[in-house]
């Protein structure tokens, strides 16, 4: 398809920026004489918040972060389970709340100092001991995600804090312990906001002193200049205004080497100026392929790689605005109103699935046998008229100028949704918001949100990390108090035994979906692309690309 005038513009000022800034693939001499490229440009949609890890809960930072920061437990590559990081082993004491970690012996931090136990509890000490701004849930969402709350608590609402201790045994060995059993350890520590930093560089540059306000947020140069870890790749550089940022291999880490010597995220927020930067050459990688785009691609010899589904699209639904959708017969509705088959069918890549719950059928705790909403307008209708909702109009948000995992096109499927709920007699105000922040901010705080779109990419392999970072506590996204599915998503966690644990959100399953706090739409696979020659990097479900095996051919 021809592009529009204004997406050809883009394209070509997105294109003049790279060929302006040097970006090119670099190529040096190898011991034979010939040419070996070293350097790779990779696309990405937008630029990092941030590159301290633990302050940051978005695709674009954490994908870096991956590259220069390691945790004690890692995801399996290209998979989800838990596998060694700088921990060799862990385990569980009889009681299940501390946590014995068998760390490597013989690693360094970027700066030259030593990682051992003591460096880890100096980091999971500056989480816990966090103050002011540090515990703003903009600050710490990971934290106070899988943790709860602090030490010491400044906000009434933050739960006690998971986290309890960290006790360095001797350089190598490490105890973490714990305030109660959790389903979340030790999975949720594969997540890049548990990285271990360099305590000395922590101490040098301030890392925990954040200024600003909660609407106005400044980082210390830490989390903006000085990120340092041990993983294979260093932070060099991060070039704002040409909207570049630059890691180089790591030639001390204690691992397999990096076969490239440099990385280069570069920012092109315009979807087929990605495409025709990769063509060209001024690029050889990037990630969120639209999904007409695949097969063309393959098609030219490229290298698109395309991650097990392991997201969730959903229509949530705010129960504190409007009245009528604190109903449920509303809710339910609505969830018959729309077509989810018609839409994964006509706007999501191939391998895409209709969701009958907010969790992929590949994690444990999915359930077969939940409430079904299948497509049916005179139910909706029906359910409407009892709850005496004929006549109702929402606000509907939906996000501009983004493409996530789970959401190639965001516009595409408001308009496909709204028809559906204007087909059930359901007027909908459109409310198109830039991403970051109007659009999160509008839909995530607040009551003035009717419906909208979002979603959720997994962390790692736990029922828990959908359906309870969603629906375990109050949120203003959704806007319910529902004591009794809170009560049920605490005995799910802490309990021990996993095969129990399993049925328990089973249950959660079925409980959710004759709830109906939202619509679970879809499961998406999406895919990344990369050069020609190419190779070395396996996709994960998880988004946990690594670049150290990355070579030229």
């Amino acid at each position: 398809m021809r592009p529009s005038r204004r997406r050809a513009a883009i394209a070509v000022a997105a294109v003049a920026v790279l060929a302006a800034s040097g970006c090119a693939e670099s190529e040096r001499d190898g011991s034979d004489g010939a040419a070996v490229k070293d350097t790779l440009v990779f696309g990405v949609a937008g630029d990092p918040k941030v590159l301290d890890p633990s302050l940051a809960s978005d695709g674009e930072s954490l994908r870096v972060a991956r590259q220069i920061f390691e945790t004690l437990v890692r995801p399996e590559e290209g998979g989800t389970k838990a596998s060694p990081g700088l921990a060799e082993s862990w385990t569980p004491d009889a009681a299940g709340t501390t946590w014995t970690f068998k760390l490597r012996s013989g690693v360094k931090f970027h700066d030259g100092t030593d990682f051992n136990a003591e460096a880890v509890c100096e980091n999971f000490n500056r989480w816990y001991n966090s103050t002011g701004l540090m515990q703003s849930p903009d600050v710490t969402p990971y934290w106070q995600d899988v943790m709860g709350g602090f030490a010491k608590n400044e906000d009434a609402e933050l739960p006690p804090s998971l986290f309890k201790s960290c006790t360095a045994k001797d350089a190598t060995t490490v105890d973490l312990a714990f305030t109660r059993v959790s389903s979340k350890i030790p999975s949720a520590l594969m997540l890049p906001s548990f990285a271990i930093h360099s305590p000395a560089a922590l101490k040098q540059y301030e890392a925990s002193n954040i200024a600003g306000t909660a609407d106005d947020i400044k980082y210390p140069s830490y989390a903006m200049e000085h990120p340092t870890g041990t993983g294979p790749f260093k932070f060099k550089t991060w070039d704002k205004a040409n909207k570049s940022l630059t890691i180089e291999r790591n030639d001390a880490y204690w691992g397999d080497k990096a076969k490239l010597k440099t990385v280069i995220f570069k920012t092109i927020s315009d979807e087929n100026a990605r495409k025709q930067a990769l063509r060209s050459g001024d690029i050889q990688g990037y990630d969120l392929v639209g999904p007409a785009d695949v097969e063309p691609l393959k098609t030219e010899g490229f290298n698109v790689l395309t991650r097990p589904a392991f997201n969730i699209l959903y229509l949530a639904i705010n129960q504190k605005g409007n009245p009528a959708l604190a109903k449920p017969e509303v809710r339910q509705a609505i969830s018959y109103a729309i077509n989810r088959q018609a839409l994964v069918d006509s706007k999501l890549p191939p391998g895409a699935k209709a969701a009958s719950q907010f969790m992929p059928d590949t994690v444990e705790g999915w359930n077969a046998d939940v409430k079904k909403y299948d497509y049916n307008v005179e139910e909706a209708k029906k359910l409407l008229a009892a709850a005496g909702a004929s006549n109702l109009k929402l606000k509907f948000h939906y996000p501009t100028e983004v493409t996530r995992p789970y959401m190639p096109n965001p516009k595409d499927l408001f308009e496909l949704v709204s028809a559906d709920l204007k087909a059930v007699g359901i007027e909908v105000e459109a409310i198109p918001l830039k991403w970051s922040p109007d659009y999160l901010n509008a839909t995530t705080s607040g009551s003035a949100h009717d419906l909208h779109f979002l979603g959720w990419t997994g962390d790692y392999g736990d029922a828990y990390n959908f359906i309870g970072t969603m629906f375990d506590r109050q949120k203003d996204e959704w806007g319910f108090n529902n004591p009794a599915l809170f009560a049920q998503f605490k005995d799910a966690d802490t309990t021990a035994d996993n095969a129990q644990r399993v049925e328990k959100y089973k249950a959660l399953n079925a409980a959710i979906a004759e709830f109906a706090p939202g619509v679970p739409i879809s499961h998406s696979p999406p895919a990344i692309v990369f050069g020609k020659g190419l190779t070395g990097i396996t996709p994960s479900p998880l988004t946990d690309e690594r670049f150290v095996g990355a070579t030229f051919s």
